[in-house]
């Protein structure tokens, strides 16, 4: 028999910091959900990219952006902002970064629990 569960980002169950961001995850409904906070400056081949290891973020994303400017450039020169009420779906091979004064966050439902994972 299935169970409710009700969780907040307030108490998350594992939070991973990095250079001007931070992703706080939480295991619900057998899965993963993030919330990544990324401040003005912040740049995944700059701040993730030594963590990860990789020429670019090859964690999958699906995505509701809560606040802030994103650009997102693909692997295949692809680029576009995602802002406030947009769902972005990101394919592995990708870089990101903040644009202006404005921290970005982000409710990740795909590809949170292997983000800034060594």
């Amino acid at each position: 028999m299935a169970t409710s569960e009700q969780k907040r980002f307030e108490t998350p169950d594992e939070t991973r910091e990095f250079e001007r961001g931070r992703v706080d995850l939480m295991n619900i409904g057998g899965g993963v959900v993030g919330r990544l906070t990324l401040q003005p400056g912040w740049r995944w081949s700059k701040h993730v990219k030594p963590i990860a290891n990789t020429d670019w973020c090859e964690a999958p994303h699906f995505q509701y952006h809560i606040s802030g400017t994103l650009h997102v450039r693909m692997a295949d020169g692809t680029e576009f902002d995602a802002e406030p009420g947009d769902v972005t779906a990101l394919p592995s091979g990708h870089d990101a970064w903040v644009v202006g004064d404005e921290p970005v966050v982000v409710v990740d439902w795909f590809g949170a629990s292997n983000y800034a994972r060594g």
